[in-house]
Formats: C-alpha cells, structure tokens, sequence
C-alpha cells in the first residue's frame, strides 16, 4: 500500500467508530504506531513524584509524538496539539498529587497562552520543557510544605490569596488562631524566612511572572501588589535580582526574540 495520512484516509468514511477503524488499518499498514500507554504514563507519574527527569522524559516523548501521530498537517499545529494534550494530563496528575487545583489549572493555562505566541516547532518544545520542569518545581516543594505544620501551611495559603494586600503578622495569627509571638517563631523555624521576608519574596516572584508575561507598567504592578510606593517595589526588586524591574523586563525581551 502506497504511504499514505491516515487522517486523509478517514476523511471517506463518515461515521467516528468507522474513521478510527480506517486509521488503525492504515497505522498498521505504515508501521504508525503510538506509544505504550505505560511509557506514555512515565513522564506524568516522573513529574507527580518531582522527579528532576520528568522535563527531559517528556521531551523525549514529544519528539516521538512527532513521528508517531498525526494531529495535523502543519508541523507546528500538530506540536501545539500535543502541548495541549500533555498540559491537560500534566494538570491531572499534579492535582492527584497534593497540587492545589486552582494554582494547576492556572499554570496549564499561562502556559497554553503562552504557546499560542510560539511559531515554530522549538519554541514549542522549548516552553513545553518549561513547562514540565515548572509543574515538577511544584511538586518537590508541595513534598517540602508536607512535612510543615497545619499553622504554618495555612499560612502560606493565606498569604497566596492576599498577595495583592497588605498582609500583617496579626491578620495571620489571628487566621490560624496562634499568638503573634510564637507564631513568627514558628513560621521562621520552618520556612527559614520571617514572616515578612516570606511575604515579600512572593510578591516578587509574581512581579516577575507579571514582568515577563503580561504589560503592566512597574506602577501599576506595584499598586497590584500593594507594596509601599513604587521607589519600594524598585529597590526591593533590585535586592533580590540585582537589577530594576525596567532592566529585567528589557533582558526577558531581548531573550525572548533572540531564541
């Protein structure tokens, strides 16, 4: 039989169960295989686990979905189904995991925002190896935040959802029922930051996440983050990563249109 695209093939035959039929016939014919579902499943049980190969087994795994499946006819479209597909499972497992849903089901969907600016085949393989590595990042901290106390972790949780207000030491101790004494020695125990050192290195880290991914001005993400003043943001910004928040924007830019 003359090679042909099983998705070609299928477009003759009208019913689905027909046109699946029609595609494993044509697979077997063309040595089309896909992969094992157990060799499939590894790279998602490597990230559940926080496994530090998990981005690069999944790499390795989108390149032979590459070869071995057909989503569609443009390389890159076809890379794009494939991202969705392996974020919407990656999501899945991780919240399986222990990883709060709502943090999952925002990161898959920054990332399949983000995959949609991609234009080539390596750009796509490049934010999905990201990806990967960000979702098993999640995970060895979540295995981290399971052996800290009940106070503590609602904590953390607490001063998630609050990043863009003020947060002060008593709002905590009064929200896990501690007084404000023993629970800043507590949380410094086991996190190795105070409570405000805690609370402001996330906000930075959401700055920059805000910084490389969307267009608000340093004013506007300050304000969102309720820090002091700008000057504030700024120089606390600059502490942490030793440049401004201009300057990291502009380095993020210029990585970004070199790749």
């Amino acid at each position: 039989m003359n090679h042909m695209r099983r998705s070609d093939m299928a477009k003759r035959v009208k019913q689905p169960d027909a046109q699946v039929a029609m595609m494993n016939f044509i697979g077997r014919e063309n040595n089309f295989i896909h992969f094992q579902y157990e060799k499939e499943m590894l790279q998602y049980q490597m990230m559940k686990a926080g496994d530090d190969g998990a981005a690069e087994e999944s790499h390795r795994m989108m390149l032979q979905g590459a070869k071995t499946s057909k989503l569609a006819d443009d390389p890159v479209t076809h890379m794009k189904y494939l991202f969705i597909c392996n974020a919407t499972l990656m999501t899945r497992f991780a919240i399986e995991g222990g990883l709060n849903s709502e943090t999952a089901y925002n990161t898959s969907d920054l990332y399949i925002y983000n995959m949609n600016k991609c234009v080539s085949v390596d750009e796509v393989l490049e934010l999905h190896y990201e990806m990967v590595s960000y979702f098993t990042k999640c995970m060895q901290n979540l295995k981290k935040e399971n052996i800290i106390s009940k106070h503590v972790s609602r904590c953390l949780d607490y001063i998630d959802r609050h990043l863009n207000e003020k947060i002060l030491l008593e709002q905590l101790a009064t929200h896990v029922g501690l007084n404000t004494s023993y629970l800043s020695v507590l949380f410094k125990k086991e996190t190795g930051l105070s409570v405000s050192d805690y609370i402001l290195r996330r906000k930075l880290e959401v700055a920059e996440n805000m910084l490389k991914n969307s267009d608000y001005n340093c004013a506007e993400i300050s304000s969102f983050l309720a820090f002091n003043s700008q000057s504030h943001f700024t120089e606390s910004f600059r502490k942490k990563n030793g440049v401004t928040p201009k300057q990291f924007r502009d380095r993020e830019y210029r990585h970004h249109i070199s790749r």
